[in-house]
C-alpha cells in the first residue's frame, strides 16, 4: 500500500510553499488509495507551539486534505533513542565536543588551504580517556557516521539523482542538549510507519542522501523520493522572504477560494495547463507528479483570483445559502439574488455590496449632458416592487418618449439605477430593486 506523508514543524502556519508540498502526497495517496499521515515535527520544544499545530490541522481541514492518522515525533522520543543506541553500539553515531567557535576556525582553515568545509571526523580519534575528560568541560552530540560514496536514486522528478557523500559533513543528529534532529526523526518515522513515497522541496536533495543512509543502518528500505522545484515570485524573486505574508489563512481571510488554490497548486510548475477542478477527486485523477519540472516555479497570487471568480461562479445556491440569508436578503428573494449576482463577484464577500444596492439603492451617476434626459426617464419610471418585465417595459417607454435608443438609451440609465458601467444584466437586476434615485 502506498503511504505518503506531510510533515510540517508546527513553529508557524502553513504558507502556500508547505501546501504544494501537503497536496502532492496526499494527491499521490487518494490516487492509489493509500494512507496519508500528518506527522507533526515538534521536536523542537523552544519554536513548537499548540497553536501552529491546531493551526496547521485547521487550515488542512479547510483544505479538504484530510488525514488517515496524526503522529507527533513529541510523543517518540525514546524510540529516536533506542534507534541510536543500536547505531551507538555499531558504530554508525559518534560522539563529538567541538563548540562552534572551533568548528568555525576548523572550517576557515579547510577554505584557506583550498579544501572543501567538511568536518574532520576527529571524534572518532579521541581515546576513551580523551572523551572522559571533554564530558566533564562539555556536553557531547552526536554524528552519523557516512559510508563516504556516491548515494543515488530515481527521482521522481529530478530523475537519477547521485550525491557524493564524501563533500558533506557528518550530520549532527542529536545535539548536546538531547534534542533529536530533523534528519535523524524524520528518517526514523519513514522507516516506522512504513512511508513508501516522499515528496518534498528540492532544498532536501542532500539531505535525502543523508537519509537513505541512515535508513539502511537500520535496516529499512528508502521510499520512493521526488523532489518538487521551489517557488519564486512573479518575476523570479526569491519568495521565501514573503511566504510568511502568503500564509492559507491569510489568503483564506483575504477571500481566495480553496477550489482555486488547490487547482493551481496542483499543477504550478508542471507540463500541464492549471484547471479548475471543483473536488480533490478530480485533482487526483488528473494528478502526475512525472509532469513537473525541477526549474524553479513562478508564483504569483494575482493568479488565484480569476480561478476564484470562476469557482465561486459553478457553486450552486445551496453552497451559499446561510451566507445570502445572513446578508438579511429574504428567503423569497435569496435563490434569485444568488443567480443574478454570482457572475459579478470575484469573492464573496462582495455578495454584501450587491445586496447593498438591491436594498438602500446606488447614488446615481449621470453626466452633465444626460440629466434632463435621465430626470424624464425617472419620471417614467414606477415605484417598485419591479416585476420581471419592468426593465423593458421602463425603457420602451423612454424610448418612445424620448426618441433615444442603443448604448444612448441603456447606459445613462444604468449609471442612474446602479452608479456603475456594467453589472448584471439590468432585466435580471430590476426586479431585485427596492429603492430607486430620486433628482
Amino acid at each position: 500500500m502506498t503511504v505518503c506523508r506531510f510533515a510540517p514543524s508546527p513553529t508557524g502556519y502553513i504558507h502556500v510553499g508547505n501546501l504544494r508540498t501537503a497536496l502532492m502526497n496526499y494527491l499521490i495517496a487518494r490516487k492509489t488509495g493509500g494512507t496519508f499521515i500528518l506527522r507533526l515535527d515538534d521536536t523542537d520544544r523552544e519554536r513548537s507551539k499548540q497553536e501552529y499545530a491546531d493551526g496547521i490541522m485547521e487550515d488542512l481541514d479547510w483544505l479538504g486534505l484530510h488525514w488517515d492518522r496524526v503522529e507527533k515525533q513529541s510523543l517518540r522520543l525514546d524510540r529516536y533513542r533506542a534507534v541510536a543506541g543500536d547505531l551507538r553500539t555499531r558504530g554508525a553515531l559518534y560522539e563529538v565536543f567541538e563548540s562552534p567557535t572551533e568548528l568555525d576556525l576548523k572550517r576557515k582553515k579547510q577554505l584557506n588551504m583550498g579544501r572543501p568545509p567538511v568536518y574532520d571526523r576527529a571524534g572518532l580519534a579521541l581515546s576513551a580517556e580523551e572523551k572522559a575528560r571533554l564530558r566533564a568541560e562539555r556536553a557531547p552530540y552526536w554524528r552519523f557516521l557516512l559510508d563516504q560514496k556516491r548515494t543515488e536514486w530515481a527521482d521522481g522528478i529530478l530523475g537519477p539523482v547521485s550525491i557524493d557523500t564524501a563533500s558533506v559533513s557528518d550530520p549532527v543528529l542529536i545535539r548536546a542538549d538531547g534534542q533529536i534532529l530533523y534528519t535523524f526523526a524524520s528518517s526514523v518515522d519513514d522507516v516506522d510507519m512504513g512511508v513508501t513515497h516522499i515528496v518534498r522541496g528540492a532544498d532536501h536533495v542532500t539531505n535525502t542522501a543523508t537519509q537513505i543512509q541512515i535508513m539502511a543502518a537500520m535496516g529499512g528500505t528508502p521510499p520512493v523520493f521526488a523532489h518538487h522545484s521551489l517557488l519564486t515570485g512573479a518575476k523570479g524573486e526569491e519568495l521565501s522572504k514573503r511566504l510568511g505574508t502568503l500564509s492559507l489563512r491569510d489568503l483564506r481571510a483575504a477571500g481566495v477560494a480553496r477550489e482555486a488554490l488547490l487547482s493551481l497548486m496542483a499543477r504550478l510548475g508542471s507540463s500541464r495547463p492549471v484547471e479548475l477542478k471543483m473536488s480533490l477527486d478530480e485533482l487526483a485523477e488528473g494528478f502526475d507528479i512525472s509532469t513537473f519540472g525541477a526549474a524553479p516555479t513562478k508564483f504569483d497570487a494575482e493568479d488565484l483570483w480569476p480561478l476564484t471568480r470562476d469557482r465561486n461562479h459553478h457553486l450552486p445556491f445551496a453552497e451559499v445559502r446561510d451566507r445570502i440569508a445572513a446578508l438579511g436578503v429574504p428567503a423569497d428573494k435569496a435563490e434569485r439574488f444568488w443567480e443574478v449576482a454570482r457572475k459579478n463577484v470575484t469573492r464573496l464577500d462582495e455578495l454584501a455590496d450587491w445586496w447593498r444596492l438591491c436594498r438602500d439603492g446606488a447614488a446615481p451617476v449621470i453626466a452633465d449632458e444626460d440629466r434632463a434626459f435621465v430626470a424624464q426617464a425617472l419620471s417614467l419610471l414606477p415605484p417598485p416592487p419591479f416585476s420581471d418585465t419592468a426593465w423593458a417595459d421602463w425603457t420602451a417607454r423612454v424610448k418612445e418618449a424620448t426618441g433615444r435608443k442603443g448604448k444612448a438609451l441603456f447606459m445613462p440609465l444604468r449609471l442612474a439605477l446602479t452608479g456603475q458601467p456594467s453589472g448584471p444584466e439590468m432585466a435580471e437586476l430590476m426586479p431585485l430593486l427596492q429603492k430607486v434615485p430620486v433628482l
